[in-house]
């Protein structure tokens, strides 16, 4: 749900924000206001077309966030954090459009691509109106619109594992009748392999530590030299430093009670001594482990050697030489027994497909049976929305072969007037018919798709009267479901309305501004009054806008 709304510097809107609840809410305005901005504004956060002539003039950019709650989309928090954005009950999304072209997204405070907006905010928002962010143009959601209307999401969800599952099983048939013809030669091969370097016998870390043994090896002479100097300097040389440290501590301590401030320098003289001493032990005892070995040092070469070849030979490090040598042992196995392994795959996969086949039957005969009872209810719906000889309908296409969704690609067509032929409906719907039609599938299919909320621009255009009143009336049914916005010049479609906003614009130091306005009481009944009598609001429009409010919420409480 689309709880906040910021907008700032964006065409003729300086700074709007605007908390929206949910259930059913309308914006209103005069002609000009900016309604059109607003719907232009979330079209954004929906991926559209960021151009640098939105930009309000004076400003170098412009900025839209929306904020969405989450808390009813575990699936989607997951693969938002998944992708690095965060696992929270809010989404923050964040668009800056820059005169110069510089456009940025941010998800969650993260920069983005658009390609991760869009899959994102279309399955939490959709706008119904002359925009592009429309489902119903989009051909591959009309399947799924008519699977969840019939209630078989989670059939051709179970279904499409079984397809994925055939597919894998099928190119490994194909990888093992392929690979018959040069099975010999390549079994020879994986042999020779499997042999060579099971006797490298190769070990994580190996190289490493014999490159570290053979420089030790080649610098052995030197080590010892040092070492020994070390020891014969701090220990064993006539009048080697721990000599001349003893006899120095030995002279301070004697004179310790003649100044017993030589006391500390004594023990400090005394400690370095040990410590020397203890040096010398260790450099003496290096020495003697460190010995240049020339047997040690042939093995070491040669077996670095071997390491070297077999990595220029594969093209792989060591831990992929392991990795690849207990692949090895499955190909090897697969090869070895083919034949049988053939059959048996031809014989499951055989049964798999055939079961496949079934479930794709069953699943298309639902369907077609979905595919009537929907159109009955699409047609009786838009008959209350001034669209009493449109023609709808689903569809379905066969295929030549089971694909991922079934047996048949769907598609919804649809006759706007009597006597014409139904076409596709992505390809003649006007904005007002497709928002009609969407608000009609809304009602003949609750929860036909995901979205959360539904924004309708022009639903109610070239309507009036009783069909404007059910066109608010099924609006308002919808948001029980899911948040509705409205943009409206309709009186009755405004007093459905669970929340109402007037979008007003105004002149300040020669500047034009928009601004949102929340209307509760007189101030709705005003706008209302407006919007039937245009600017002249007499005391009979005011008392005719209270009766159309009044009348909207009888009928509401008759429905509960």
């Amino acid at each position: 749900m689309l709880t906040d709304l910021h907008i700032r510097h964006f065409a003729i809107i300086d700074r709007l924000h605007v908390s929206f609840s949910g259930g059913f809410n309308v914006l209103t305005g005069e002609t000009g206001a900016g309604k059109s901005i607003i719907v232009d504004a979330v079209a954004l956060i929906l991926g559209g077309r960021a151009n640098p002539d939105l930009v309000r003039t004076g400003e170098d950019e412009a900025v839209v966030e929306a904020v969405f709650d989450l808390s009813g989309r575990p699936l989607l928090r997951r693969e938002l954090d998944d992708g690095g954005f965060g696992n929270e009950d809010e989404l923050l999304v964040k668009r800056v459009v820059n005169r110069t072209g510089r456009n940025k997204i941010f998800i969650n405070g993260s920069l983005a691509k658009l390609s991760q907006l869009q899959p994102l905010t279309t399955r939490l928002m959709n706008i119904y109106g002359q925009h592009e962010h429309q489902s119903l143009q989009r051909v591959e959601y009309h399947l799924a619109m008519l699977d969840r209307f019939a209630g078989l999401t989670d059939e051709v969800e179970t279904y499409g594992k079984l397809y994925e599952q055939v597919r894998e099983q099928d190119a490994r048939l194909r990888a093992l009748e392929e690979a018959e013809q040069q099975r010999s030669d390549r079994l020879d091969q994986l042999k020779f392999q499997q042999h060579e370097l099971a006797a490298a016998d190769l070990k994580e870390g190996e190289e490493e530590e014999l490159l570290t043994e053979r420089r030790l090896i080649l610098n052995s002479e030197r080590l010892v030299r040092v070492a020994e100097r070390g020891y014969e300097t701090f220990y064993a040389a006539e009048g080697a430093i721990s000599e001349q440290l003893d006899s120095l501590a030995g002279e301070l301590e004697k004179l310790c009670d003649v100044d017993p401030f030589l006391t500390g320098p004594a023990e400090e003289i005394r400690n370095a001594l040990y410590v020397i001493e203890d040096v010398a032990f260790k450099l003496r005892e290096y020495a003697g482990r460190v010995a240049f070995d020339p047997g040690r040092q042939s093995e070491v070469e040669k077996r670095l050697d071997l390491i070297s070849g077999l990595k220029r030979k594969y093209g792989m490090s060591v831990g992929d030489m392991i990795a690849h040598a207990a692949a090895i042992e499955g190909q090897v196995e697969d090869l070895t027994h083919a034949d049988a392994l053939r059959e048996g795959l031809k014989h499951k996969l055989a049964a798999e497909r055939e079961a496949l086949l079934v479930k794709a039957e069953a699943i298309s005969t639902c369907r077609h049976e979905a595919a009537e009872q929907l159109r009955g209810a699409v047609e009786a719906q838009l008959a209350d929305l001034a669209m009493q000889r449109a023609t709808f309908e689903m569809r379905l296409f066969p295929l030549d072969e089971p694909g991922p969704l079934g047996m048949e690609r769907g598609e919804f067509y649809l006759a706007p007037n009597a006597g014409e032929a139904p076409k596709p409906l992505a390809w003649i719907a006007s904005g007002g018919e497709l928002s009609r039609i969407m608000l009609a599938l809304r009602r003949a299919a609750p929860g036909g798709d995901e979205i959360s909320t539904l924004i309708f621009d022009e639903v109610d255009a070239g309507v009036g009267g009783v069909a404007a009143s059910a066109i608010g009336s099924k609006l308002r049914d919808i948001a029980s479901q899911a948040q509705v916005l409205c943009v409206t010049h309709l009186p009755q479609v405004a007093a459905c309305a669970d929340h109402h906003y007037r979008i007003q614009k105004q002149e300040k130091d020669g500047r034009t501004f928009t601004e949102l306005v929340s209307l509760q009481g007189e101030l709705r009944v005003e706008e209302m009054a407006r919007m039937l009598g245009g600017a002249q609001v007499t005391e009979r429009t005011l008392e005719h806008a209270r009766e159309i409010i009044g009348q909207s919420m009888s009928g509401q409480q008759e429905r509960t």
